[in-house]
């Protein structure tokens, strides 16, 4: 798989974990970051679907 095939991470380089284990910056868990590199096209695109989300509820 060539790297511009890859699903690029949701980093926006303001990188601090809040008291919940989440980002304040990408909306993804502790987990989620140090997994990222691991993980599938397909477990990265659910991820994105679960920032999403996240991010829906901070806003509100």
């Amino acid at each position: 798989m060539k790297v511009a095939d890859k699903v690029r991470s949701p980093c926006v380089n303001v990188c601090a974990l809040d008291e919940n284990d989440m980002c304040i910056g990408c909306q993804r868990t502790g987990d989620e970051i140090l997994r990222w590199t691991t993980m599938s096209n397909d477990e990265r695109r659910e991820v994105l679907l679960k920032v999403a989300e996240r991010e829906k509820q901070v806003a509100l």
